[in-house]
This record gives structure tokens, sequence and C-alpha cells, in this order.
């Protein structure tokens, strides 16, 4: 989801009317010490980044809070949803060393928390698959003290893809099921509802399996037409296959190409919305306006507080690249 400071709606007559966020769709402007280092940092490696790829709102306080969203496998999606403001055509991109390079970059920044996404890649065998298991493992080896969840595609609803995610042990694995059962195929017309909560679901079978303590996690954006009534459907489907995490933001349209917006809702609403979950008994939720699957991800990794720590203790080597204490 992007969005700027104008949004463009139909008019009645069909030409686009113009019209100004409501005064809650407001983020802070990109500042502060670590912002500044860690954009120097991430541009001076070349690594993609969702974060400016989408254009999100949140941008300034998670780089100020030391946490990125990587985008591996290039910056080309092979799928085309109506709200994603993420290039898509024919990917010509592919590098095997990626797992290695991403560690590299990341070994010195300092992070407390990354997450790894990719464009959808359905013109790979496995979708990406393996360069998502190695990029996990190598951060995992390298930076001990960074908390590591994925956003993952569906890979087309395989096993094998999954599994291969799984077997690399993510702290999170993210999935997104974007929006209510109804408007699925208008939203993102490739994926499907219950291909995406099988995700999720199988998702915590495989880790099971093979010893790894995963939380899930999932994302649902508002403003697309859909009704409360909708909305307390896709929470408790969510349950249903154990989603552990929820994020609810509001959907603003990139531009007069993507998918229309139908309302606002006020920050009330999502703090309504908020309540009516975790008393389902999700672990941890995030909603607000200018909520994205991201936003304040570091908060949501099992063990947080202990990482945290530990990065603040760290030291730094001769050439001020982070070293975390042994352990």
């Amino acid at each position: 989801m992007g969005g700027g400071g104008l949004i463009g709606l139909p008019a009645a007559d069909g030409s686009a009317a113009l019209r100004r966020h409501p005064d809650w769709i407001k983020a802070r402007m990109p500042s502060g010490e670590n912002y500044q280092d860690l954009k120097r940092l991430l541009r001076g490696l070349n690594l993609n980044t969702v974060c400016e790829e989408a254009h999100c709102p949140n941008i300034g306080e998670c780089w100020d809070q030391r946490t990125a969203t990587i985008m591996i496998l290039g910056d080309t999606c092979t799928r085309a949803c109506g709200f994603c403001n993420i290039k898509t055509g024919k990917p010509t991109w592919f590098d095997d060393d990626e797992p290695r390079r991403v560690a590299d970059a990341l070994e010195g920044l300092g992070l407390e928390h990354v997450v790894v996404t990719s464009v959808a890649r359905d013109d790979l065998p496995d979708g990406g698959a393996h360069v998502f298991a190695e990029t996990i493992r190598q951060l995992k080896a390298r930076v001990p003290g960074m908390g590591v969840e994925v956003l993952i595609p569906d890979f087309n609803g395989e096993e094998a893809p999954l599994r291969t995610v799984m077997d690399a042990g993510p702290d999170i694995l993210n999935h997104n099921l974007e929006t209510v059962k109804r408007l699925q195929k208008p939203v993102r017309k490739r994926a499907r509802w219950d291909r995406t909560l099988g995700v999720l679901e199988r998702a915590k079978t495989y880790a099971a399996e093979y010893g790894h303590d995963v939380h899930t996690k999932s994302s649902l954006m508002v403003g697309l037409g859909e009704t409360r009534e909708e909305m307390t459907e896709a929470f408790v489907a969510l349950r249903e296959v154990d989603c552990d995490i929820l994020t609810i933001g509001q959907y603003l349209r990139p531009s007069l190409k993507h998918l229309p917006l139908e309302r606002y809702y006020h920050p009330d609403e999502f703090a309504a919305m908020k309540v009516e979950a975790i008393a389902l008994g999700f672990k941890h939720v995030e909603s607000g306006p200018l909520v994205r699957s991201s936003y304040h991800a570091r908060d949501q990794v099992p063990g947080a507080e202990l990482r945290a720590m530990r990065r603040r203790q760290a030291t730094l080597d001769a050439d001020g690249r982070v070293v975390p204490l042994a352990g």
C-alpha cells in the first residue's frame, strides 16, 4: 500500500476527483540520526527496500528504530494486484548469491529486526523459496541478535517451497490475507482466500515438524468497500488457522490506475477492531490508519526484549561494525 498527499477518486462524471487525506492520515517526516545513517548505508549497499519501493508512510519511524524491510529477488513482480505500487512485468534479474550479499550488507548495520520480503516470482520453479531460506540461515548465523521475519508470496499453494522456507526457521512467517473474502478477486486476482489461509496453517505445522518456534502473521487493509461483519469473518478465519499476529491499516490509493478508495476509517474504528481482534485470541495486534505489514515488527518477535538488550550491549569493532555478544 502506498500513498502520497493526494488521493485520486473517481468522480460521478467519470473524471478523477482529488481530495486530501483527513487530518489523521499524517506520517512523521523522515528524520533522526538513525534514519539518515540507515538510508545512507542501505543505498551504499545497493539493497532494495520495500519501504522505499512502496512509498511506505512509516519509513521515517521504522528506520529511526533501526528496523528495515529488505526486498529480495529483484524489483519486478509477476503479479499485478490492484492495490500495490510495486513495479510489475517479466523479471529479468536473478542472483543465487543474493543471500550472502544481504547478510554481508546487514551484518554491520546494527538492526534489531529485519523483514525480508520479495516480489512474486512465478517464473521461478520454487518461486524463490530457496533464496528466502538461505537468506534466513545467513542472517541468523551472521547476526544472531537480530529478529528475522519473512513476508512471503503464496508460492501458488505448493507444499515444497513453503517447507523450504519453514525449515530455515524464521522468527515470524508473514503472509497477507489483504482483504475480506468477497473482495479477494478484484483486489488480488491471482491469489485465493483459502490458499492464503492454508499457507498460514501449514506454516505452523511445518515449523513444529522442524522444531522451530515460529509465529505467524497476516495483514488486512480497510477502505476497499468491506463491511465490519466481513472484517470479523476475516479475523475469525485467521484465528482458526492459529495466526498469532495481525496488522490492520488504511488502504491509500497509490494512483488513478489502482483500485478506488471507498472510505477512510476513523482512528476510533481502528481501536475498536484491535479490541475485537485481541478478544479473539491474537497475541499481538497493530491497528491504525498508517499501519502496514512491517509496522512495529521488531516488537512482535518472540524474545524481542532480550534481542534489544543484547543489541544495546554489543560492542563495535575497529571499523565500526557491530559485534554481538556470544551466547
